[in-house]
């Protein structure tokens, strides 16, 4: 697995869902490439989260941006998703993906979160 996602199955409603991906590929730091979050709720399609950038800029989609952070780890090549506030309609599985120009290239084995009191 060259995207490796860690972090709870499981978070608490108003906690803050954290997950983490450990890159495999290649540098995060290599030009080019953003690392990306994205989710799928159950019976719905795929939805963009944000992403940081090989410079370290974040984009976020406007639903998530004042409960989202990207941040990243050089040292471990690791990029890490936070969402405070969590309800139980962020429940979905999570997914953390290399971007380039318009497309992903590599992704994650997918992450089950639940959120639930």
């Amino acid at each position: 697995v060259l995207l490796h996602q860690s972090g709870p199955g499981l978070v608490k409603t108003s906690q803050t869902l954290s997950l983490n991906c450990t890159v495999s590929v290649g540098p995060i730091t290599a030009d080019y490439y953003y690392w990306s979050w994205i989710r799928q709720p159950p019976g719905k399609g795929l939805e963009w989260i944000g992403y940081i950038t090989y410079g370290g800029a974040t984009y976020y989609n406007a639903s998530f941006k004042t409960r989202t952070s990207i941040s990243r780890d050089t040292s471990k090549n690791q990029f890490t998703l936070q969402l405070s506030h969590a309800t139980p309609e962020d429940t979905a599985v999570y997914f953390c993906a290399r971007g380039v120009t318009q497309y992903y290239d590599y992704w994650g084995q997918g992450t089950q979160v639940t959120v639930s009191s």
